[in-house]
């Protein structure tokens, strides 16, 4: 026999699942709505970043795909409404961002064949503090933020190695 406990956390969770599944298939389905309203090429340009309060926020890589997405700023608002009701979505606040994720990981990509290619005496060598990185409990966000260091401390004593200052590079 389960206790009553039991039987608030199974519904607790259940709930929690279908909101989270909500959540999920929001931010999946961008790619499909912009499609829909014929601007499927938008959907590698942008992304759902956030839902604050009603209002969907949407990242942009360069100005003029937040032109053509303001273009259909109405329709795609009408049509997160009808397929999400339960989100209660009042607005889409399009905002520029640095890239979409794939350009990012593009960046990644050349930023590693082009460190391959860079001869030794060339190679900057960047020691850095990992002290406070051991009490990240998720080892990819851990590692990301380790890189990201790195690419940073590289990034300046390059600039220092050439004498530009980071506004000029």
């Amino acid at each position: 026999m389960k206790t009553a406990g039991d039987i608030l956390s199974a519904l607790f969770d259940e709930r929690f699942m279908k909101k989270a599944q909500g959540y999920s298939e929001l931010f999946n389905s961008w790619a499909d709505i912009t499609a829909k309203n014929g601007i499927a090429a938008a959907a590698d340009h942008s992304r759902i970043k956030e839902l604050d309060r009603g209002v969907l926020l949407v990242e942009i890589d360069h100005p003029g795909w937040k032109q053509i997405l303001q273009t259909k700023q109405s329709k795609l608002l009408n049509d997160f409404r009808r397929r999400f009701p339960e989100q209660d979505i009042s607005g889409i606040s399009l905002m520029l961002g640095c890239g979409s994720p794939s350009d990012a990981a593009q960046t990644e990509e050349k930023t590693e064949i082009e460190a391959a290619e860079e001869p030794p005496e060339q190679t900057v060598v960047v020691q850095q503090d990992l002290r406070g990185y051991d009490a990240i409990k998720d080892e990819a966000f851990r590692e990301t933020l380790i890189k990201l260091g790195q690419n940073i401390a590289a990034g300046e004593k390059t600039a220092a190695k050439t004498g530009k200052n980071r506004r000029q590079i």
